[in-house]
Order: structure tokens, then sequence, then C-alpha cells
């Protein structure tokens, strides 16, 4: 099976998808940092660009991606399902809207 998404780092909660994924397609991810693979189930369709959560999340936790935090999730989010703007607050809105900042 040819990988549909990519890990940066191993320690990464989310994948960017390479090629569509289809809700219900079982999918092979390739880390990049150590060529490790994984395979799960996709639990929504993924874009080609957007991302799949690799584990569970729940409200509140901070995602990392690329081995940072890259956003917050503002609802629960289960392994598989897309991960984007109707559950991924980004770090930098947030930022900028507490500081008062407009973006």
């Amino acid at each position: 099976m040819a990988h549909k998404f990519l890990v940066h780092e191993p320690g990464d909660m989310v994948g960017v998808a390479v090629e569509d994924i289809t809700a219900g397609q079982t999918v092979e991810g390739l880390v990049m940092s150590d060529k490790s693979r994984l395979t799960m189930q996709a639990l929504s369709s993924i874009p080609l660009g957007h991302k799949i959560a690799l584990q569970d999340m729940a409200k509140g936790t901070q995602v990392l991606k690329y081995g940072v935090v890259i956003g917050e999730a503002f609802q629960d989010i289960k392994k598989g399902e897309h991960v984007h703007v109707q559950n991924l607050r980004s770090i930098r809105w947030r930022e900028s809207v507490i500081e008062g900042v407009a973006v």
C-alpha cells in the first residue's frame, strides 16, 4: 500500500494528506523523520493537503505538527477525522485575538 499521508515528526498528532482520502478508507502514513509507517482508518474524507487526526484529542488539547503546537482543538476530535477549521483553532489566530491584533 502506498502512503496517503505524511507525518513530519514521530510525536505529531496529525498527518497531512498527500492524496484525497475517502471516509472509511484504510490508509497508510509515512513518518518522514524515521521512515516508519502507520495504518489507520479514515473516519471522514480528507482533501489533499489537509490534516488527519492520528489520535483522539479532547476539546482543549494543544495539537502538535512539525513537533510544535500549531493549534488547539475546540471540540473533541477522533482518530481518523479531518482536522481543519471546523475543529482546530490555530495558535496564531488565538494569540492575535488575545493580544487584540486584527488578523
